[in-house]
């Protein structure tokens, strides 16, 4: 056991779930800041291969692990999170309006899951005050920008179709020069209507028709949900052939919670949200399988989440077809040093199956 996991992780674990988590990310503003803390922690937690790096949609990665959205929902410790060893950071969800998010509690820990319980609802700072943030930075790694619907709350009244597309095409306006890539996220289990929305076919139809309007120039990622089956994945290519601006998919975390917890029952059901982590890390795979075999290998390419804590976790989802792969709640268990195991590992694992590069593990495998 490391350092973290040995003596930091059990002293956090007793806080606040989203207490620590704010601090955190405080404490990562401040250090990415001051230019020699960056470099600290550059020597600590890098790790670099002529053999991770790849091209995805044009764009270059020193390796493929990235932190996913939801832990720098904000851009305020970017500085810092691209000297930790990842090979991009996707910050977001961000929206057109700022939002407060839904009620607290709204983060929980389940430990003999290794999962989180996430109930976060998108708070952020909205896309102008953002989109101005970012366009301060000069990062050394990839940036993606995940956005979606504005969250005003449950006692909101609903919003039309077009109300939503707006939304969505408002933020992608402010937010698409400033990032290396877009991702789109039309499954976000956590705020009212997030998941069902775009579950029309139609109105994702309709959604890519407003953007085509802005020339979006990088690629664009579409974030939907491990549900429906192999149907609904024919669904989704149905809805973006024809839009050739679409790049690729990520899968977001089911809704509601797995039947193969540990945690009690009992405590699980008193805590809203859906779970993260390890419990949902084979259903993902899953998907990503089904939608590698069925998609146009030549245009899309899959980014790969849900469950990665190690190197063979990451390696799995690569195998499985994605070239990509991001985490979150692995580094809540693993600590700061996750991403230079995974990718010191990643390495042994290409050498011991005799791949020259990363590229070449992608779609090679089908274990789940």
């Amino acid at each position: 056991m490391n350092t973290y996991s040995k003596l930091i992780r059990p002293l956090l674990f007793q806080l606040d779930a989203e207490q620590v988590h704010h601090r955190a990310i405080q404490l990562g503003q401040l250090a990415g800041s001051i230019k020699p803390i960056r470099a600290i922690f550059s020597s600590l937690y890098s790790f670099s291969d002529p053999r991770l790096q790849t091209e995805v949609c044009g764009i270059r990665f020193s390796n493929p692990l990235g932190l996913a959205p939801g832990w720098d929902k904000n851009g305020r410790a970017i500085n810092v999170l691209s000297a930790m060893g990842f090979g991009h950071v996707e910050v977001g969800s961000i929206s057109r309006g700022p939002s407060l998010g839904n009620p607290k509690p709204r983060l929980f820990r389940l430990p003999l899951d290794q999962a989180l319980v996430v109930y976060y609802g998108l708070p952020n700072d909205g896309s102008d005050a953002i989109a101005a943030r970012l366009k301060r930075l000069q990062l050394s790694i990839p940036l993606g920008i995940n956005i979606a619907k504005t969250n005003r709350g449950v006692a909101a009244p609903p919003e039309s179709d077009d109300e939503v597309i707006d939304d969505y095409v408002y933020s992608a306006r402010r937010l698409k020069d400033v990032g290396d890539y877009i991702c789109l996220n039309l499954s976000c289990p956590n705020t009212r209507n997030g998941r069902e929305f775009f579950e029309d076919r139609q109105r994702i139809g309709h959604l890519l028709q407003a953007l085509s309007e802005l020339n979006i120039r990088c690629p664009v990622f579409l974030k939907i949900s491990p549900r429906g089956g192999i149907r609904r994945i024919e669904e989704i290519l149905q809805a973006v052939e024809g839009v050739s601006w679409v790049s690729g998919f990520v899968f977001n975390a089911p809704p509601g919670k797995p039947n193969c917890l540990l945690t009690p029952r009992r405590f699980v059901e008193a805590m809203p949200g859906a779970v993260t982590g390890k419990p949902v890390e084979r259903h993902i795979n899953e998907y990503i399988y089904m939608m590698y075999g069925l998609m146009d290998r030549n245009r899309y390419r899959i980014i790969g989440s849900g469950g990665v804590f190690t190197a063979e976790d990451a390696y799995r989802k690569i195998c499985l077809g994605s070239s990509l792969v991001q985490l979150v709640t692995g580094m809540v268990f693993e600590g700061p040093s996750i991403a230079k195991k995974i990718n010191q590992g990643l390495l042994s694992l290409l050498e011991r199956d005799g791949f020259a590069n990363l590229s070449e593990a992608v779609g090679t495998g089908s274990d789940l």
